[in-house]
């Protein structure tokens, strides 16, 4: 898939004609923002955005198969610990 080159907007620009800015995003794809001669943000279509968004979110089995722990739990090697014995009624 060939790689587009997004149109650059100053800050500016972008702000002084947004009805143009967002309708360059709906029709050409994404548009970018800078700020001071520097990159700032993209202006990317609700569909564009989804469609990253869910790329990029891991599904419930890549959760699960994952080597990454998600939180320190000190789990106790079974066996090792001693049982409680029951409360005995007098």
């Amino acid at each position: 898939m060939p790689v587009k080159k997004m149109r650059s907007w100053a800050i500016q620009d972008a702000k002084a004609r947004f009805s143009e800015f967002l309708q360059a995003s709906l029709t050409q794809g994404p548009q970018l923002v800078t700020m001071r001669g520097a990159e700032a943000a993209v202006l990317v279509p609700v569909q564009e955005w989804r469609r990253l968004t869910a790329r990029a979110r891991p599904g419930f089995k890549e959760l699960l198969l994952t080597s990454d722990s998600r939180a320190d739990l000190s789990i106790p090697v079974r066996g090792k610990l001693r049982r409680r014995l029951p409360d005995r009624a007098p």
